[in-house]
């Protein structure tokens, strides 16, 4: 295959500065905020953005330094593999996260749902629509047991 080659757009202001203090998923901590700053070429790619409640980020795990193919998640001490985990240490280290938007101010989207280490560099921030993205009978693996009878799985004992 031809090799691909990414720039960082932005990057993302986060209180999170250790792994081990990032939610395993940032809807658990829904009330945290960052923000992503952009580079200036591309503010006016935020242009409407701000009509959208919710965004995809799409980042690169900047302090990852290996790649599996199998890996222990947070929940449960089981091996998996990677695509069926959200690991950062997989084959290019991209990482997808829903955030949802409070505010954008010139080159800074605001946002909250924040899982992501300060300083992650940014590849692409892409509306989320409803009418796109949202599905219904959903299944989610291995990791539906976890959740059953709207379980919340208490992410302090899971580490």
């Amino acid at each position: 295959m031809n090799q691909i080659t990414m720039h960082p757009i932005g990057v993302i202001h986060s209180p999170y500065k250790e792994a081990k203090d990032i939610p395993i998923q940032g809807i658990f901590k829904n009330k945290v905020e960052a923000w992503i700053e952009l580079e200036n070429q591309y503010i006016s790619g935020l242009k409407d953005l701000n009509g959208f409640s919710h965004a995809i980020i799409i980042y690169y795990f900047h302090k990852s330094d290996r790649e599996d193919i199998e890996g222990s998640p947070f929940l449960e001490q089981n091996k998996h593999g990677i695509f069926a985990i959200r690991s950062p240490h997989r084959p290019n280290h991209i990482g997808v996260s829903v955030v949802t938007i409070k505010s954008i101010k010139e080159n800074k989207l605001y946002f909250t749902e924040v899982d992501m280490l300060d300083e992650t560099p940014v590849l692409d921030i892409k509306p989320y629509v409803k009418h796109f993205d949202s599905r219904d009978n959903v299944a989610s693996g291995w990791l539906d047991k976890h959740f059953k009878n709207g379980n919340i799985p208490d992410e302090t004992v899971i580490r």
